[in-house]
């Protein structure tokens, strides 16, 4: 890759309002393209989805681990770029290969699978009952800012055993790595010094939560593994589930082939949230690997040791793709796929469709006034920077006083 080469810009303006411009430059260059991911920092992004699941599943030729970025080790990566928040390199399953890669998996997939469904289920629905409640009196909101960007991590704050006051810390950090912008290196130093202080907090005072149980798992993970752990589990889990909150509602309104059947319920809104994960996937770009050696993806040449991003955004409107496939249809790649797939989906989807639903049921003649907002800046995540509405006012009730915050 050289500097001079043009190449597509996931990042700016005009990345934020027209995406799809910049990933049809990427395909006309073939099933892996060059791009710039932000400035003076380049790319290879697959949008070909059988490239993509060829890519992912293939851990013999591919790794994730970042230490092995060519470009960043040679200082030719500013060092305050905004992408390092979410691709330099922690000791965490998101970055590990092979046997620490399982044992770091298994530790995280065996305390989530603690989590009791339908107690995330009330927990969900208390929260958000809370935050609507907020916004029902003034008739107008904007849902992106007052309801999905918070949810989540309130959510994620019970989950924890998060002592309260530091949710909405966890809030302002959280959105600024995934946002990377200029503040995202302080966001995510912020958001560590507070997993930090969490893992202090529950060391001394052990719970019925995810904290305790991962200090308390048999794999024996230290405090730096832990906190790293927690950082991806919190950072991967809050804002694409805020993404996928928000990308929801805006579909159910503005697309007539949603908006004129919200009395469909469940059926509807689950309709709906399988077309975002095609169409309008959370994670835009990201699932960072490196070749391990000079190979072809796809009769495509891929260096060794420089980023190869998965556009799971790009993926899921391939061109290529059977027709008629269909959205309840779930071989799209927004939960990526192979070994580091997410593990989490079940457990993102009840928070998604309870946040969609308690919206719909409880804000009356609900409707955008403002469609065709750009997304949020950023190559990493697929979101709208607002979802401005009004609705018919209506007085806050007995369900404003859901607990606020995590368990102490």
């Amino acid at each position: 890759m050289t500097a001079a080469a043009a190449v597509p810009r996931l990042f700016g303006d005009a990345f934020a309002t027209a995406p799809e411009e910049a990933y049809a430059a990427l395909r006309s260059a073939g099933p892996v393209a060059w791009a710039e991911i932000a400035e003076s920092v380049h790319a290879l992004v697959v949008t070909s989805h059988r490239a993509a699941v060829s890519l992912l599943n293939d851990t013999a030729t591919f790794s994730k681990d970042s230490r092995r970025w060519a470009a960043l080790n040679s200082g030719d990566v500013p060092p305050d770029s905004p992408v390092l928040a979410l691709m330099a390199f922690r000791p965490s399953l998101l970055y590990a290969d092979g046997a620490e890669h399982e044992r770091l998996r298994v530790a995280l997939e065996d305390c989530m699978a603690r989590i009791d469904i339908h107690e995330l289920l009330e927990t969900t629905q208390a929260h958000a009952d809370r935050l609507v409640s907020r916004i029902a009196p003034a008739g107008r909101a904007d849902l992106m800012v007052d309801f999905a960007d918070t949810l989540p991590l309130l959510v994620f704050a019970d989950i924890l055993g998060c002592p309260a006051e530091l949710a909405v810390r966890m809030v302002t950090a959280c959105q600024g790595i995934i946002g990377a912008g200029a503040t995202a290196a302080q966001a995510a130093a912020d958001f560590a010094h507070i997993l930090a202080e969490l893992i202090e907090t529950k060391t001394a005072d052990p719970g019925p939560d995810f904290t305790s149980w991962m200090l308390q798992h048999p794999a024996g993970l230290g405090f730096e593994e832990i906190l790293h752990q927690l950082y991806c589990f919190v950072g991967a889990g809050t804002i694409p589930t805020a993404a996928w909150i928000a990308s929801g509602l805006r579909l159910l309104l503005e697309d007539d082939a949603y908006a004129g059947d919200l009395t469909g319920g469940t059926v509807t809104v689950r309709r709906a949230m399988e077309k975002v994960l095609w169409t309008r996937s959370p994670m835009a770009n990201f699932s960072v690997h490196f070749a391990r050696r000079a190979t072809m993806l796809h009769g495509v040449p891929v260096p060794p040791d420089v980023p190869v991003l998965i556009s799971h955004a790009a993926t899921g409107t391939d061109p290529a793709l059977p027709p008629g496939l269909g959205y309840d249809n779930r071989a799209h790649l927004a939960w990526s796929a192979g070994p580091h797939r997410c593990p989490a989906d079940s457990q993102a989807g009840v928070i998604a469709q309870t946040a969609i639903e308690t919206v719909l049921d409880r804000l009356w003649n609900l409707e955008l006034t403002d469609p065709g907002v750009p997304n949020r800046h950023g190559p990493f995540h697929q979101c709208p920077v607002s979802l401005n509405v009004r609705f018919r006012p209506q007085p806050a009730d007995a369900r404003a006083a859901a607990p606020t915050g995590g368990r102490t």
